[in-house]
């Protein structure tokens, strides 16, 4: 018999952070959050709890802990686009469609029970937590940004009644498709750049970098995603979220900023080395052998993770998207480590960003879905 609780003990909060570990563990392509930041979400003073009211579910079978969702309601995302929406996450179960029904009965209940008339997900609680349902690339090594789970998750959550609303797709980017394409690259950008007074920003290091360009890098996020799915607008403690979780890792050498004649941000990628090579087959503690592998990292990348692009809608049609595509380029040249950049989680009807990797030779490994149901 499966039975579902509410999370409220100190012993069923453990259970449910390591509910995933377990059921991943000896998986290579999965990639374990890291457990301090994970716990955080159970913290009275967690960043998000001003804006959103959220539910923990665990579901038993013979006393042991066999499933877990959460539920959220995002109220800053909801009074944005005058809905009554629902968000589900952190889905993990076994291959048991009635544990996934008890599951998702108890987070619909409980959405209804606060007035709300429609559930999606898995989305959580903004657009810098994981978002998406893989359904393509389960042998594909996965990364920090974005999800992983088992194939058969797909086939319970659709026999519940939950339809796509959206797909993601996850790129693999290798290079400029030829030494022309570089070159006429080079030639679009200085045109662009000399047209509109543009150039890239320079600074020292990471920490000068967000010196620099945090504040233009935040203002310049709530425009360009503004009518994207499930953004919400930035608020003091996403930015100090942003910052102390990429703060450590975040190098000029790897990412991209382009200012206009005024200093002021109107395009940008960031991307930080991949750092699941540390963390697979792990728990996600910092242990000294992951911190070691964590430096090695940061020192010889094999890979890069491009965690967030903003363009300013301004500029949108002005081609200046093609000097970040350079950029990125020229940092897979120059590297004697690095093999390709994973673009992550993009929106398929996403055209703008879409296109702009055409410029690569590139590979679709992932694909990642968004469901919605109605309550």
């Amino acid at each position: 018999m499966v039975t579902v609780e509410k999370v409220r003990t100190k012993k069923q909060q453990k259970e449910f952070l390591n509910l995933a570990l377990d059921l991943y563990e000896g998986n290579p392509y999965y990639v374990p959050p890291m457990w301090m930041d994970e716990k955080k979400i159970f913290r009275k003073d967690y960043v998000y709890n001003t804006s959103c009211d959220s539910e923990f579910f665990l579901a038993y079978k013979d006393g042991k802990p066999v499933g877990r969702i959460q539920g959220i309601i995002q109220k800053d995302a909801n009074a944005k686009n005058g809905e009554k929406r629902a968000r589900f996450t952190r889905i993990e179960a076994i291959d048991d469609a009635q544990v996934f029904q008890a599951l998702f009965k108890e987070a619909e209940d409980w959405a209804r029970s606060m007035g709300m008339d429609t559930i999606h997900g898995p989305i959580g609680y903004s657009d810098l937590e994981k978002e998406g349902l893989l359904i393509e690339g389960f042998t594909t090594p996965g990364n920090f940004v974005t999800t992983y789970n088992h194939p058969y998750y797909q086939k319970h959550i659709e026999a519940l009644g939950y339809k796509k609303e959206v797909d993601y797709t996850g790129s693999f980017l290798y290079g400029p498709e030829s030494e022309e394409t570089l070159h006429d690259m080079e030639q679009l950008v200085s045109f662009i750049f000399k047209r509109y007074k543009l150039h890239f920003g320079e600074s020292k290091n990471g920490s000068d970098f967000l010196k620099k360009y945090a504040d233009g890098i935040f203002d310049l996020i709530d425009k360009s995603y503004e009518g994207l799915y499930g953004t919400v607008p930035f608020t003091d403690g996403m930015r100090k979220l942003m910052l102390d979780n990429f703060g450590l890792v975040i190098s000029p050498k790897y990412s991209a900023i382009i200012l206009d004649e005024n200093n002021k941000p109107v395009c940008f990628g960031l991307s930080i080395p991949s750092l699941s090579r540390a963390f697979r087959g792990t728990r996600g503690h910092l242990t000294p052998g992951v911190i070691w592998r964590f430096l090695k990292c940061i020192r010889k990348p094999e890979s890069l993770d491009m965690c967030i692009v903003g363009v300013d809608p301004e500029y949108l049609n002005r081609g200046v998207s093609s000097a970040l595509s350079l950029a990125i380029m020229k940092m897979l040249q120059g590297s004697p480590t690095l093999k390709y950049a994973d673009t992550c989680v993009n929106l398929e009807d996403n055209y703008a960003i879409q296109n702009q990797w055409k410029r690569f030779k590139r590979e679709i490994p992932k694909r990642y879905r968004a469901y919605v149901k109605p309550l």
